[in-house]
């Protein structure tokens, strides 16, 4: 078996902004392995200032992988635990190489074009006129479930749109969840979100900053609005202290992406652990390319969550890859009359 990787910059559309800053391109790697004939292709997901393995050594990591890919997929994920982008890279990889084709991972009724994953529409932030025109644009989509980044622009500001969307749609027409990205303090975050409950929102993520494990469970205790965890499960590797963060903070819910908490076995193990607590989950992309949330979105339609999921980043970039995947009425679907085109 031969393994290769390479490096490719994803482009935005148009400037998307969080609370951490604005994003104009992504970053993205590709780990490329042939065997016998056959190829298998992986991407390794990294969000600079964001994932656990944002570190100096990354490229000579990728490097280390493809000298030493016969050491195997399990021997290879095991010593690139704290590395989670390039392990999920790695477990994507091989089985991209096992599949009939690189690209089908998870044959099902999704991959046959028969079903559909519901995903929610993704609001960006933004001064108030773009954030409303992102909102109708989405409505006019047909999504029932908004996603509204918040926590950048005036507080004040993103409560009068939430407010504006709950004029116009009742609970029963829009599902709508926010992400702050840790922006709340937590001397703050109660109050902001008693004053954001007023809107009917199914849940917020991540209201304030990760490892303050204290201030967290006392709000997830007291919020009058459900709570959903998100960076604070980035850079758990051991399966006791996943198990003791579930436990002390208890959350509504936990959200996970493959990419930032080390691919799908970790994922899983994450799902396995909230389950017998009750802690509700769904999966979300985190701005991989096309070929990465490809493999996310064929992995999540079999784990058969009704939830509406994160899965709606691949028409953000516009040298993404062209692909199968569609999104229509607020679900992503795959169109067999398109092909794929993965050229680095």
């Amino acid at each position: 078996m031969k393994a290769s990787y390479h490096k490719y910059i994803l482009k935005f559309k148009q400037p998307s902004g969080t609370s951490r800053g604005v994003m104009t391109t992504k970053e993205t790697w590709f780990i490329q392995l042939k065997k016998d004939g056959k190829i298998g292709i992986g991407e390794c997901g990294i969000l600079r200032g964001l994932s656990i393995d944002d570190r100096p050594d990354y490229e000579n990591k990728l490097k280390w992988v493809c000298e030493n890919i016969n050491l195997g997929l399990d021997k290879l994920v095991g010593e690139l635990i704290e590395l989670p982008s390039i392990q999920f890279g790695v477990e994507m990889a091989f089985r991209s190489l096992e599949s009939n084709t690189p690209f089908l991972l998870y044959p099902s009724a999704f991959t046959k074009g028969f079903d559909n994953i519901p995903i929610n529409g993704l609001v960006w932030m933004g001064d108030e006129a773009f954030m409303r025109k992102q909102v109708k644009e989405k409505i006019a989509a047909g999504f029932d479930c908004i996603k509204l980044k918040i926590g950048a622009i005036d507080f004040q500001t993103e409560l009068s749109i939430l407010k504006s969307i709950r004029k116009e749609f009742s609970i029963n027409d829009i599902e709508l969840r926010v992400d702050a990205n840790g922006a709340f303090s937590p001397y703050e975050a109660l109050e902001r979100l008693k004053r954001l409950s007023d809107y009917q929102l199914h849940s917020i993520e991540q209201p304030i900053k990760p490892k303050q494990y204290e201030a967290m469970a006392k709000l997830c205790e007291l919020t009058p609005l459900p709570i959903a965890l998100d960076e604070e499960l980035i850079g758990v590797f051991k399966i006791k202290d996943k198990q003791s963060i579930l436990e002390t903070i208890k959350p509504q819910y936990i959200i996970l992406k493959p990419s930032l908490v080390g691919g799908f076995q970790e994922s899983q193990e994450w799902i396995g652990l909230a389950e017998n607590q009750n802690i509700k989950w769904w999966i979300t992309s985190a701005l991989e390319s096309n070929i990465g949330l490809n493999a996310i979105a064929q992995w999540t339609y079999t784990l058969k969550n009704i939830l509406p999921q994160g899965l709606g980043t691949g028409s953000l970039f516009v040298n993404n890859f062209d692909s199968p995947l569609r999104v229509k009425n607020g679900t992503l679907h795959y169109d067999l009359t398109q092909h794929w085109n993965f050229n680095l």
